[in-house]
């Protein structure tokens, strides 16, 4: 029997009464029945897993195990800070990246951005997206996703590495380096699951300016390319937080 599963902000053993959009989805869309299994995650790294007992329209009442921590979530700790983008881009940003495990998303406006601003709505889109993401991937961990702040006003976790086709050191010369006490981000320490925390820094079309590449490297940031090509900037970070998530599970 399939299970199906489902965001339930606060869990707890027993008995859950779900409405709004994951109730409609349970029910109209899945039409699931009594007796369905659910596997329930509360964006914060629990799960529980619990069973179907009541459908209607707009209610859909489940009977859950006791929570537990998950164990699919990533121990490196990746943060996506993003400029904002044409279109419909950041939506693929935020999807791809809550796939592969990434933590957190700040979204900033940097001089070469096209977009200025992002409205409440599509902020809250990116959200749902996130939360959509991490259901469909099989996570219990919905990334944050931040407000709109200035590039200068960023504060990176941990290792900071700015994505800069130009830069001189490669993704790989950066990560052998020793950046915490002797330990280091090499695939070796990642297949170790060493528990660190790292922001990635990607610019909007135009890339960042030099002088804004400049300003984060002397805050102690490291400047890196990922190879010899040069990547869309909906593609960038992606490809950074892959190299780095996908490691650890090889």
């Amino acid at each position: 029997m399939r299970t199906h599963r489902v965001f339930v902000s606060q869990l707890s053993e027993g008995e859950r009464v779900l409405t709004g959009r994951e109730a409609q989805h349970l029910a109209q869309v899945l039409r699931v029945q009594p007796g369905a299994r659910v596997r329930a995650f509360d964006g914060r790294g629990l799960e529980a897993g619990g069973v179907v007992t009541q459908t209607d329209a707009l209610r859909v009442t489940l009977k859950l195990d006791p929570p537990e921590p998950s164990a699919v979530e990533a121990s490196l700790s990746v943060t996506l800070a993003v400029a904002l983008l044409k279109g419909d881009k950041l939506s693929d940003v935020v999807r791809q990246g809550t796939e592969l495990g990434v933590a957190r998303f700040m979204l900033f406006v940097s001089e070469r951005c096209d977009v200025r601003e992002l409205s409440v709505n599509k902020l809250g889109r990116l959200r749902r997206v996130a939360q959509e993401a991490a259901k469909q991937s099989g996570r219990s961990v919905v990334p944050e996703v931040t407000e709109v702040q200035k590039l200068g006003s960023l504060k990176p976790d941990g290792l900071c590495l700015v994505a800069q086709p130009q830069a001189e050191e490669t993704l790989r010369i950066v990560l052998s380096q020793p950046v915490f006490g002797q330990q280091t981000l090499s695939e070796q320490a990642l297949e170790k699951h060493i528990t660190e925390r790292v922001t990635i820094v990607t610019g909007p079309e135009g890339g960042l300016t030099s002088a804004e590449v400049a300003a984060l490297t002397q805050a102690g940031a490291h400047a890196v390319r990922l190879g010899a090509r040069i990547l869309r900037a909906e593609t960038a970070p992606v490809a950074l937080a892959a190299a780095l998530l996908i490691p650890e599970a090889l």
